[in-house]
């Protein structure tokens, strides 16, 4: 199973950030996830949680999310 976006997860904001937001699980801003399961930590519950339920991954799911969005043009 695999949806569009993956966009449901607890979101939590930077503190002193008014428009930065980072996942409440693995921490990983919200940019970075850009709306993919594979943007998330491997240890993120949500991920965990998902996947068990039968999502997949575009790619690899054993992808991790520790690069920066500033990596990218």
């Amino acid at each position: 199973m695999k949806r569009l976006f993956y966009i449901d997860y607890p979101q939590e904001p930077y503190e002193g950030q008014m428009y930065r937001y980072r996942c409440a699980y693995c921490k990983v801003e919200t940019t970075t996830i850009n709306g993919k399961l594979e943007g998330h930590l491997p240890t993120c519950e949500y991920r965990i949680k998902l996947e068990k339920e039968g999502h997949v991954c575009e790619g690899s799911c054993a992808e991790s999310a520790l690069h920066d969005t500033d990596d990218y043009d």
